[in-house]
Formats: C-alpha cells, sequence, structure tokens
C-alpha cells in the first residue's frame, strides 16, 4: 500500500511539474508575440527616425489567466482611448459650405481679423478679398502664414478655393512639418504624394477628391503629434486622418521627423521660427501654417478644436522681442 501511495504522489508531482513547464512556455511564446508585433520591433537602434519606442511595461492576460509582463514602444494605459479610436469617430460633415465652427473651436479666420502672422512675427501682408485670404508670394516661396494658436492635438478646419489659372499649389503645414496638400488635381487619373489629399512626403491620397478651380473646397484633419523625449527625439508617431470634400483621404497615417526641404523651419526660417521650433520639440505643441507656392490660392473659415489642454495663443514676451529685431 505504501508503495502504491508513493508512486501516486510521484506520478502527481510530475504532473504539475510538466503543466508549469508548459504554461512557462506558453508565456514565453506570447512574450514573443508582444514583442515582434508590427512597429514594436525590440532589435531597432533606439532614436532613429523609424522609431517609435517608450519602453514602458505593461501586463497582459491570456485566456488562461497568467499575467505575461511584455516591453512595450508605445502603450495605451487602460481606460484611455487609442488612436484609432480617435479617427474611427471622425467623420466631420462636409455637405455643406462653410461649415460652422463647432463648441470649443478657436475661429483663426473667419472673413475678418485673420490670428496669423508672418514667418517673422510680424503683421501679414495677404489681402483679404470677398472674406477670403489671399496667398500671396514673396522671392523664394516663404511668404506662409503662421497661426497665432499653438496646439499639440486638434481637428483643423481649412476652407479654400484654386485659382481659374495656374497650378493651385499651397498646403497645410500643420505645426509647420506635415503638410497636407492642396494642388489642381480634380482630372489626375493615378494620384501620388505630389497630389492633393496626400500627406506631402508620407502617404498618396486613399481616393482623388479635389474638385475643379473656382470651386470652394474643404479639408477637415484630425491631428495628432508626435511625442518626443527631452531630447526632442519622437517617441512615439504622430498620426493624420483627413477628409477632403466628402471622401476619406488619410486614415490615421503615421508619421516621424518631417522629410520636406522645405518646409518652414528649413526654408526661409527666420528668429521667430527658431524659437518656436525649440518650443515645439519641448512640448510637442506649435501652430498651422497656410502655405505661400506662388499660386493665388483663396482660404476662408479657418478653425481648430484642440484636443487637449495644451492649446495656447502665441504671444510671449519673447516672441515680442523677436519681432522687434
Amino acid at each position: 500500500m505504501k508503495i502504491l501511495l508513493l508512486s501516486f504522489i510521484f506520478n502527481l508531482i510530475l504532473g504539475w511539474s510538466i503543466h508549469l513547464d508548459a504554461q512557462t512556455k506558453k508565456q514565453r511564446e506570447l512574450m514573443q508575440q508582444v514583442l515582434v508585433t508590427e512597429n514594436h520591433n525590440p532589435t531597432r537602434e533606439r532614436g532613429t527616425e523609424n522609431d517609435a519606442d517608450c519602453s514602458n511595461t505593461w501586463s497582459l492576460t491570456d485566456v488562461s489567466g497568467y499575467d505575461v509582463t511584455a516591453t512595450l514602444m508605445s502603450p495605451i494605459p487602460k481606460n484611455q482611448e487609442t488612436q484609432e479610436d480617435r479617427t474611427t469617430d471622425f467623420q466631420p460633415d462636409q455637405s455643406k459650405l462653410p461649415t460652422p465652427p463647432p463648441k470649443g473651436a478657436i475661429v483663426l479666420f473667419d472673413g475678418k481679423n485673420p490670428k496669423f502672422v508672418s514667418m517673422a512675427g510680424k503683421k501679414i501682408n495677404w489681402p483679404i478679398k470677398d472674406g477670403a485670404l489671399v496667398s500671396t508670394q514673396k522671392r523664394g516661396n516663404v511668404n506662409h502664414l503662421c497661426s497665432q494658436l499653438h496646439f499639440r492635438d486638434a481637428d483643423i478646419h481649412v476652407e479654400f478655393m484654386l485659382p481659374e489659372k495656374g497650378k493651385g499649389n499651397s498646403g497645410i503645414y500643420i505645426h509647420g512639418n506635415y503638410e497636407l496638400q492642396i494642388l489642381k488635381s480634380h482630372d489626375v487619373e493615378k494620384v501620388t504624394q505630389q497630389h492633393m489629399g496626400s500627406l506631402y512626403g508620407f502617404a498618396k491620397p486613399l481616393v482623388n477628391a479635389a474638385l475643379p478651380p473656382g470651386k470652394w473646397q474643404v479639408y477637415d484633419i484630425r491631428y495628432r503629434a508626435p511625442r518626443r523625449n527631452e531630447n526632442g527625439k519622437i517617441v512615439e508617431k504622430g498620426s493624420v486622418t483627413a477628409w477632403l470634400n466628402g471622401k476619406k483621404v488619410q486614415s490615421n497615417t503615421r508619421f516621424g521627423e518631417p522629410k520636406s526641404v522645405y518646409h518652414p523651419f528649413r526654408h526661409g526660417n527666420t528668429k521667430y521660427l527658431d524659437k518656436i521650433c525649440q518650443q515645439q520639440k519641448k512640448t510637442s505643441t506649435g501652430p498651422v501654417f497656410l502655405q505661400d507656392h506662388n499660386s493665388p490660392v483663396r482660404f476662408r473659415n479657418v478653425w481648430i478644436k484642440p484636443l487637449d489642454d495644451k492649446a495656447m495663443m502665441y504671444d510671449s514676451e519673447s516672441a515680442k522681442e523677436l519681432q522687434k529685431k
């Protein structure tokens, strides 16, 4: 009897050990699956342009009830919406123009008193004709308008009209780095990153939603700024979802460091913009620019609805001092 009892206990212990080994193996497999998920590759060099790592510890629970602790690059805290959550419910009504600004929006231009300054932080020279700002060229195409409102994450609304003649080239520079393209494109069969609706340098439009010149058109953009660490390096990529004339042209498009050599902080830069650039790297906040590209594109009904508490009107004493120089 004792021998049978000892044999039973031995087999019980052996079986439990095998079960634990299997569960441990399963946890390792789950850990590996998490670590090699798309955009979460632990073998990447930290701090590179294509990187989005922000190492944090996060616990997952598999169906067996065992906790699996993994290192993720950009975790989403519990009970907090993801970037995808914030874009799936973004379906602006563009059926009737001009679109009235919603509650909480800050109007940058309503036909008068534009809340924009020049790239030097001074008074703008774009004329207002029939309630619309008209893009005015400066040699080198460096006469962009810079909003006095600075923000981090926001919904951006811009209505515009292309001229009958020429390319109708302009754009919306978000934070001065990422351009939603404006360009005569209604007759283009195969759109690229050069055409209307593209996030210039990053992604072509999903569809060609451009209208002919002479018609009022509209962009609605949901923008989430990239997050940076204390050294100014991007640790979490930003995203853009954009609607153009009733059609979605960008869907949660991710981006890292800016690519264009012509954005305002690289082409036609000023001391005023230098100050903004330094602030932007520390806070992930910045202005929106309306682009000068040697084409009299008209703009009206420009407003921004901040999605957090980071928005502010930029009129610091340091900026005022720069304006005097």
